[in-house]
């Protein structure tokens, strides 16, 4: 009786307070509050699960899985005081098959194929096996980020016996896992599927093999060996077999009681076949969130063997990890090219967005903001940010136009323009992004303008030689529309022009921004020599 109170209490604290919160993570945090009927779940609390297959290098797509797990789980925890957990799970028990290009000596790698990536030798040679490498480097990425996860390893779940109950289930209803899963196979494959794969006490590979017998009593399979033709009689239980990976994926949502986990597309077509295999063996499955994939240059997909896309250091060493949240942020269901030329357009919307989020006058803005899903409620680094008026572009234009790598000569700008900036972490690891960016990326292709534009320009000029020193960015800005209106020039080819003739660029923010932040002095001299005006 007193459960339920709370229960409809909680029910009417929902829909008081959050019930207009339209971005996805509380969207998705509704869902699993209504699976779970606003209530606690027996286990005590509502499981959040990642997974991860480490057969190869963790990638930028791992970390965006974690992170929007992880943003839906906060959003959970907005919505209602019941507790909850997030499970990185790593299917390392997997047989390999495929080597990796992206590791040392993959020739010799082959040799491993078919073997459980928990007994293949680290080719890098630092961790105990080709598993607990990768298992790591996940950790270690994620733990870098400051993530709330618990960790669990397949192999450790398999061999100690935690999954011996479901194993069992499984055994038990071996025949009706068969109809479920044959129907969708190939002829071929319906011969020799069976969701209990062996693992050869003769060669230690993870087989695929057709079992010719099961007995629930004694808990074994009993298939022939491919190479020897001997019949063999395993456990299901304790590590001597794992499942095919969907009968897995099902058993494992049951084992734990998993409430909710999200997947790629690739994987998500068969989102229906692991609910249904998790009711077989008697639970009723996750609230699911499918995802679509991330595009390299050529609009493919990106892929962990080959190594193609942009790796998370390779974000980070370019711009603050709070843009790369918001990269996963955005539209998760929706294909997303991931280059190296869509960093700065993503640091300058996350500036954008804490503008909007600082400014925000009611709590449904705020939590519908990208601002609060990244870095939760802890505002103060946000609100400098927002009120520097600083952005990416703008100080790449001003190393651009400064030509330079030295970091005291681009902070002598900002610290003109901008005193507080040194107080904003986000400032600080952005400008140090913006130096390496400019050095690896940008290439300079200046133009000359013709009689007329030339003109228009050294007007600019004269009119800044008018200016005051400390001009507003406003005041430049109006001065060149001005410019543009009485010279008969549109707009945006105004600005474009002065980008390309000025700083070898075809565009850039407010160059009104940009000259006061400068100074206009040096725009003035910047203007000569581009113009070739020997003073």
């Amino acid at each position: 009786m007193f459960s339920d109170i709370l229960v409809f209490l909680n029910k009417i604290k929902i829909n008081m307070s959050y019930s207009t919160f339209k971005s996805w993570p509380f969207v998705q945090a509704h869902a699993v509050l209504e699976k779970i009927n606003h209530k606690t779940p027996k286990k005590g609390y509502v499981l959040f699960e990642t997974g991860y297959g480490p057969s190869g290098l963790p990638h930028i797509g791992t970390f965006g899985e974690v992170v929007r797990t992880i943003m839906i789980k906060k959003a959970f925890e907005k919505i209602s005081d019941i507790p909850t957990k997030l499970i990185c799970f790593s299917d390392d028990m997997d047989g390999l098959r495929k080597v990796p290009e992206n590791i040392p000596h993959p020739a010799a790698c082959k040799q491993y194929i078919g073997m459980p990536l928990s007994n293949i030798p680290d080719p890098f040679e630092t961790h105990e096996s080709y598993a607990h490498n990768m298992n790591a480097r996940l950790c270690k990425f994620l733990d870098n980020f400051n993530l709330e996860y618990e960790f669990m390893s397949s192999t450790h779940c398999y061999k100690t016996g935690i999954f011996n109950e479901m194993l069992m289930k499984v055994l038990e209803r071996y025949d009706d896992i068969m109809n479920l899963m044959l129907p969708t196979l190939g002829e071929e494959r319906q011969g020799t599927y069976s969701p209990f794969l062996p693992i050869c006490k003769r060669t230690g590979k993870v087989l695929q093999v057709p079992i010719v017998s099961h007995d629930l009593k004694a808990g074994t399979i009993t298939y022939n060996d491919p190479e020897t033709s001997e019949e063999v009689t395993v456990k299901v239980t304790d590590g001597h077999c794992k499942l095919q990976w969907k009968p897995d994926f099902g058993m494992r949502w049951a084992a734990f009681d998993v409430d909710f986990e999200m997947f790629g597309k690739d994987v998500g077509m068969n989102a229906d076949l692991y609910t249904k295999i998790c009711q077989i063996v008697g639970n009723k499955g996750p609230t699911q969130m499918i995802y679509e994939m991330f595009l390299d240059e050529e609009g493919k997909k990106i892929s962990k063997s080959k190594g193609t896309g942009v790796t998370i250091d390779q974000w980070l060493k370019y711009a603050p990890s709070e843009s790369l949240k918001l990269f996963m942020f955005a539209s998760p269901q929706k294909a997303k090219k991931l280059s190296f030329d869509i960093i700065p357009r993503y640091v300058d919307d996350y500036i954008a967005y804490a503008r909007q989020y600082i400014a925000a006058e009611s709590d449904d803005k705020k939590f519908d903001n990208p601002i609060y899903h990244i870095v939760g409620e802890n505002d103060s680094d946000v609100r400098s940010l927002a009120e520097s008026g600083i952005s990416y572009s703008l100080i790449l234009n001003l190393v651009s136009a400064c030509n330079t790598d030295n970091r005291e000569m681009v902070w002598k700008y900002i610290d003109a323009f901008s005193i507080d900036a040194k107080n904003c972490e986000f400032i600080v690891r952005m400008v140090d992004g913006i130096i390496n960016y400019h050095k690896d990326f940008v290439h300079k292709k200046y133009i000359t303008p013709n009689d007329s534009e030339r003109a228009a320009i050294l007007e600019l000029k004269h009119s800044l030689q008018a200016m005051d020193q400390d001009a507003s960015s406003e005041t430049i800005q109006n001065e060149l529309y001005r410019i543009a209106r009485e010279n008969g020039i549109e707009m945006r080819e105004w600005f474009k022009l002065l980008y390309q003739v000025l700083i070898g660029s075809e565009s850039g923010p407010r160059f009104g921004s940009f000259v006061a932040l400068y100074g206009i002095t040096n725009t003035i001299n910047l203007i000569d020599s581009k113009l070739g005006i020997v003073m």
